[in-house]
């Protein structure tokens, strides 16, 4: 009889344990099919307030995780903002900074410190948002799908990740790589946009008058 029982209870553990590991698969399943690129995930910006990047679809987007302290800070801010004034116009590119303070802190200050410095300063022409981890336990989750889908994670300050206009990861760069020698890749996926853009309307999947 106590053999029965303890049969009883073995399978009830299983069963249990069955059903944890099912609804944490589905669960994942769940994330994974709504975090399907960079544009699916929400942010805060440099003022806390809730944004979800979706706004940015349709644009190449390079994103940098910046530092007011940093040897690269104005050199990089500076080409940042030239990258911005050169594309912009286009409607189809933009600049995306997140600053972080977990390389030397070198962004030790508030939002309201580091949007100071950033517009008023150097002059930061590009959407800023509120400091980040870009990795580690608590990375942000956009940064966790830039960092796994480039397979490159910042070992450093002025990481720089260009998304194109469907959210998926194209390049990455490190800090020694200048903002002014990504002007043929902004303009190569820029022109992919246009490319897509072409096919679409003559591809018959849409009603033509």
């Amino acid at each position: 009889m106590a053999s029965a029982v303890n049969k009883n209870k073995c399978l009830l553990f299983v069963l249990s344990l069955m059903q944890v590991w099912y609804l944490g698969s589905c669960q994942a399943s769940k994330t994974a099919d709504h975090h399907s690129d960079f544009y699916s995930y929400s942010v805060l910006d440099i003022s806390g307030k809730h944004v979800p990047l979706e706004a940015y679809r349709g644009k190449v987007s390079l994103v940098v995780n910046v530092a007011s302290q940093c040897g690269y800070t104005h050199s990089h801010y500076q080409a940042l903002i030239a990258l911005q004034e050169h594309f912009s116009p286009t409607g189809k590119f933009t600049v995306l900074a997140f600053p972080c303070n977990q390389f030397g802190n070198q962004e030790p200050g508030t939002n309201q410190e580091i949007r100071m410095f950033a517009t008023h300063r150097m002059g930061a022409n590009f959407p800023l948002f509120a400091k980040v981890n870009v990795h580690g336990p608590e990375v942000s989750p956009a940064w966790s799908y830039l960092t796994t889908r480039s397979g490159h994670v910042p070992t450093w300050n002025f990481w720089k990740y260009l998304v194109d206009h469907n959210g998926h990861v194209l390049r990455a760069w490190g800090p020694s790589t200048s903002p002014d020698q990504l002007y043929p890749d902004i303009e190569e996926a820029i022109n992919n946009i246009e490319q897509d853009q072409s096919n679409f309307s003559h591809d018959g999947s849409k009603d033509e008058f």
